[in-house]
């Protein structure tokens, strides 16, 4: 029996087009408490879904291909109603990106800052992720 090379179990699947990719980012947002979009293996996106688990959030988790990156950005772009600080839009793209309750509450930085102030729980009871 020959082992696996390592990355060679994943199939390899097809680059989405734009407006599929565009679909399942809007149906994603809008019908999950909490989502992490973030780039296929990128450790950032590993951290803050930890993060999230750790706090009871089980969030939903879109990785984007190198492929389909520039369509998911502009449709991204597109669903960017922005919960509290309004500076979260100057450093933005930047991967990994949380929506909760179906708006934009930002990146590792936010999601961080907010979990060390005390302040994401609350806005994650409010968007129902946490029922406690």
């Amino acid at each position: 029996m020959q082992a696996i090379p390592y990355g060679s179990w994943a199939p390899d699947a097809p680059a989405l087009h734009v407006s599929t990719v565009a679909a399942t980012v809007q149906k994603l947002v809008s019908e999950n408490a909490v989502i992490v979009v973030g780039r296929r293996g990128c450790c950032m996106s590993h951290v803050v879904t930890r993060l999230l688990l750790g706090h009871g959030v089980n969030p939903a988790v879109f990785d984007v291909d190198e492929d389909d990156e520039a369509a998911v950005v502009v449709e991204l772009r597109k669903r960017m109603t922005i919960v509290g600080d309004e500076s979260v839009i100057n450093n933005w793209p930047q991967f990994p990106v949380v929506f909760v309750g179906g708006k934009l509450f930002g990146g590792l930085e936010r999601v961080m800052a907010t979990h060390i102030s005390g302040e994401l729980v609350p806005v994650l009871k409010e968007a129902g992720a946490l029922w406690l």
